[in-house]
């Protein structure tokens, strides 16, 4: 008997009967979307510290250092953990004090129905790319675990992970989080301590090459190549979906600047860990053909069969708290946003079921993006810059100035899309992403004197 499989199965029953109890508790759309309002600092910081700490974080991360050196960890941790910690700093008083349901809302209120449409077409790819990549990871847990087909794989965790985030909203997932969050730290944590107390970490440690550890990339590396790897995750995270709702979840605006600050200090502090083991892994299992299986190969190699159940539910946790989120903020753009204000006269059960049925779809979409994909790093990469320069103008521009309105709005969101995707795709510039988002402040200043600008009516202080 594949006893790992069996525990992963366990595991999984586990989070699904915890989502399941916490779900009797939501009767009303803003219950599923924003956990009433009801998340203080504790629930607050490890919701998001859970929501982030995904499969990148873990296999991505430790991957991409163990091929290129710390300057890898441009993205996770290090980009990821200074976009929280800004988002914190500028972001979440503003947004929470506003009583928005969604981001979404801000398009709305501040330039107009037309803005708020094309900003969610721009914004729920990016949460079906990143509900992708952790359902990659999640299959190629199973697949390790199981040695079943990578396909088979993936197939079976996105039957599990739509149903599982399909029940319980965002008060189910906070909680979840908890208990995911303690998994993942618990797990690393156990693994870094038996590679230290046996000297074997040590051992590698000793033999890092200097220029491996240069965060900045090699010395040569253009200044823009640079700020284009550091750019993509800050900028292009900052203003996620997932983290926002989580923002708008909490019980006060301070307690969401709080939350992303502990977060954001928990993140780092934890993602150090597969950050080490990735610049170690050249030493500690050279050779591997997939560099994003060094951590579960550790685990394997140095953990007891008991322990090493025990972290592949570490896992299966950061993965699960993650793809929820996604799956919970892409639908809420979706059935918030667009499905209620042309069906305004739906009952609360109606809204609800709408919700739920939204999860499911964006969730299909993922599993079949997950299939076709190779890898969860790229995955990762275009979630961050789908669109998402267009979005951080305008969202910026909006909610901190009066300058501009929907036509300079529909400018950017155009431009900065555009340009990125003419620069990533065709023209294969080096620096795409910030050659799009300067396009987009250029084209919103320049269409700021056409339309005027709107108004956010509720909560502006």
């Amino acid at each position: 008997m594949n006893w790992l499989l069996v525990g992963i199965v366990g595991y999984l029953a586990i989070q699904l009967a915890i989502g399941i109890v916490v779900s009797r508790r939501i009767s009303t759309e803003t219950d599923y979307i924003l956990a009433g309002r009801s998340l203080g600092l504790g629930l607050g910081s490890f919701s998001i510290f859970a929501t982030w700490f995904g499969a990148e974080s873990i296999q991505g991360a430790a991957g991409t250092i163990y091929a290129e050196g710390l300057s890898g960890g441009s993205a996770d941790p290090f980009g990821y953990v200074a976009c929280i910690l800004l988002v914190g700093l500028v972001f979440a008083r503003p947004l929470w004090n506003r009583g928005f349901t969604t981001f979404g809302d801000l398009f709305r209120l501040r330039y107009g129905v037309i803005v708020e449409r094309v900003a969610i077409l721009l914004m729920v790819p990016t949460s079906v790319l990143w509900g992708a990549a952790q359902i990659r990871a999640f299959g190629n847990v199973v697949s390790h675990a199981s040695a079943l087909p990578i396909e088979v794989a993936i197939t079976g965790a996105a039957l599990f992970v739509v149903g599982y985030s399909t029940v319980g909203g965002l008060l189910a997932d906070a909680w979840t989080d908890v208990v995911q969050g303690l998994a993942v730290i618990i797990g690393l944590v156990v693994l870094a301590a038996l590679l230290v107390s046996s000297g074997t970490l040590q051992q590698a440690w000793a033999q890092v090459p200097a220029d491996r550890l240069a965060l900045l990339g090699t010395p040569g590396t253009p200044w823009y190549v640079t700020a284009e790897a550091w750019a993509v995750p800050v900028v292009g995270s900052m203003l996620a979906v997932e983290l926002i709702s989580r923002i708008l979840g909490c019980t006060s605006a301070d307690t969401a600047r709080r939350a992303c600050l502990a977060g954001g200090s928990l993140y780092l502090s934890v993602g150090l860990i597969p950050a080490v083991l990735g610049l170690c892994g050249p030493v500690l299992a050279p050779g591997l053909a997939d560099p994003e299986q060094l951590v579960p190969e550790l685990a394997r190699q140095y953990l007891g069969t008991a322990a090493y159940v025990l972290f592949t539910g570490a896992l299966i946790s950061a993965i699960l708290s993650t793809v929820d989120s996604i799956l919970l903020a892409g639908s809420a753009l979706i059935t918030h946003n667009v499905l209620l204000t042309l069906r305004p006269d739906l009952s609360d059960g109606a809204k609800l079921r709408w919700s739920r049925a939204g999860v499911l779809a964006l969730g299909l979409c993922a599993w079949t993006l997950a299939l076709a994909s190779e890898s969860i790093a790229s995955l990762v990469e275009y979630a961050s810059a789908f669109g998402s320069a267009g979005i951080f103008v305008v969202a910026t521009f909006g909610l901190f100035t009066s300058v501009g309105g929907t036509v300079s709005a529909l400018a950017s969101l155009a431009t900065g899309m555009v340009v990125w995707a003419a620069g990533a795709f065709v023209l294969a510039w080096p620096a795409p992403y910030l050659t799009a988002l300067a396009a987009a402040v250029v084209a919103y200043l320049a269409a700021a004197p056409w339309g005027g600008a709107g108004a956010i009516s509720r909560g502006d202080h």
